[in-house]
């Protein structure tokens, strides 16, 4: 029986990014579909008392340039030459979230494909309406559509109820993936993963 790779996603993280193709390779490896859960890492942060490691390991010598040659050895083995810092960062991605949470399920990887090399190849500002509105209009979605349906209560409290929801099964950050109920954190599992969905 085919396994579902949940995957806890904001766009404002860059190793949202860099997981997401390395992550879509290995689910078409073993026939894994991905369930995509919009949640807002400003709100995961808030509840658990996280922080971005830049900003929490920013007083440890050496830690945060050891993060950087990490993040580069994993943009190099998977082919992400195209990656680049958004001048933007951190990002308000509430907006993108609460349209991830609008689009019907078949839609959202779609989505994600058309904004992902905006906001970390490009470094397009996509908290810029008009900017905004042309990506997703190039990538074949009524932007406007989208934007007012973020404004829907149900829409807002459903990306409150996910992030909640995350949290309490045990997330803090992005990415995190759920196999066989397992919680993995960041782009560094992927080889656990592949091990979860190898197991019978």
């Amino acid at each position: 029986m085919a396994k579902t790779i949940e995957l806890i996603f904001d766009f404002v993280s860059p190793n949202a990014y860099l997981i997401w193709s390395p992550l879509r390779a290995l689910a078409e490896k073993y026939g894994a579909a991905i369930a995509i859960t919009p949640a807002f890492l400003g709100g995961m942060h808030k509840l658990t008392g996280n922080a971005p490691p830049f900003v929490r390991d920013a007083e440890v010598k050496g830690k945060n340039d050891y993060a950087m040659l990490e993040m580069n050895r994993f943009i190099q083995k998977h082919g992400l030459t195209k990656f680049r810092m958004n001048p933007k960062f951190p990002l308000n991605t509430i907006t993108l979230q609460r349209m991830l949470v609008a689009l019907e399920p078949e839609k959202q990887a779609g989505f994600i494909e058309t904004l992902l090399p905006a906001i970390w190849e490009q470094g397009l500002d996509v908290t810029d309406a008009d900017t905004l509105g042309k990506i997703l209009h190039n990538g074949g979605f009524d932007g406007q559509a989208l934007l007012a349906m973020t404004q829907d209560p149900a829409i807002k409290q459903g990306l409150i109820d996910n992030t909640e929801n995350a949290v309490e099964r045990g997330a803090f950050g992005i990415p995190t993936m759920f196999v066989d109920g397992e919680i993995y954190f960041g782009k560094e599992r992927l080889g656990q993963i592949e091990e979860q969905l190898s197991a019978p």
